[in-house]
């Protein structure tokens, strides 16, 4: 079956689905085959990798290790996989040699974020999925962007990319944490509701949006891992 036709399938079967049942769903669908889950272990990410790890703990997961995080993150990462008993995370780090080609000195994301995000985050986990026939995110809509109108099965390229938590609001996340005694990101309670690399990542105001506080003051949104070939990172800056 075409991919177009599979999603469109996915999408119309699931319309009324709750995110449990999409997550297990594809993660037994034969159809749409291997499949990883693709975390970066942030702020919201336990709510998926629980609800994964309840289904099958043994689940691929994908974890990006740029190389530029913080602390706190790769220690969070270890904690929660070790909590979680899921058995299959796999670390992924960009190409040595590419870094010392491309950003010897660690400066590429000062000059050049979108080159940067490249290098570190979107060739490194194009490579980390070249066996698996699609992946799981954990993006939402409330999230705003690109993400406004985000499906629960998209095609991208020659994949199939699965959002169990695409109409979830901010607050069924906190319940879910609270309920299930799920520990946060340490960062969090520090101001940062949103996540990223320790240069590109700043605390947010009350009144802010949760994702303002990544690429502060830049023309840019997304790193690039969901972006389409051709549909560029960056956007306009409203007027101040």
């Amino acid at each position: 079956m075409p991919l177009k036709e599979l999603v469109e399938r996915r999408n119309m079967l699931h319309r009324k689905s709750d995110a449990q049942s999409v997550l297990r769903h594809a993660l037994n669908d034969a159809e749409i085959g291997q499949i990883a889950l693709v975390s970066s272990f942030g702020a919201e990410s336990v709510v998926l990798l629980h609800m994964a790890a309840q289904i099958r703990p043994d689940v691929p997961v994908i974890f990006l290790d740029t190389e530029m995080l913080f602390p706190e993150t790769l220690d969070y990462q270890r904690k929660v996989a070790q909590m979680l008993g899921l058995t299959d995370v796999r670390v992924i780090t960009p190409s040595r040699n590419a870094v010392l080609t491309e950003d010897v000195d660690g400066l590429l994301h000062q000059a050049e974020p979108d080159a940067c995000c490249d290098l570190r985050k979107t060739r490194p986990l194009e490579q980390a999925l070249a066996g698996f026939d699609g992946w799981i995110t954990g993006r939402k809509r409330y999230q705003g962007g690109q993400r406004a109108v985000l499906p629960l099965f998209e095609k991208e390229g020659r994949k199939i990319k699965i959002n169990p938590l695409a109409n979830w609001a901010a607050d069924d996340l906190k319940a879910y944490i609270a309920d299930q005694g799920l520990p946060r990101h340490p960062l969090v309670a520090k101001g940062y509701p949103s996540i990223g690399c320790m240069p590109c990542t700043t605390r947010v105001g009350d009144h802010e949006d949760p994702r303002a506080g990544r690429w502060r003051d830049m023309e840019k949104t997304e790193c690039g891992i969901h972006i389409a070939p051709g549909r560029g990172a960056m956007r306009v800056l409203a007027a101040q």
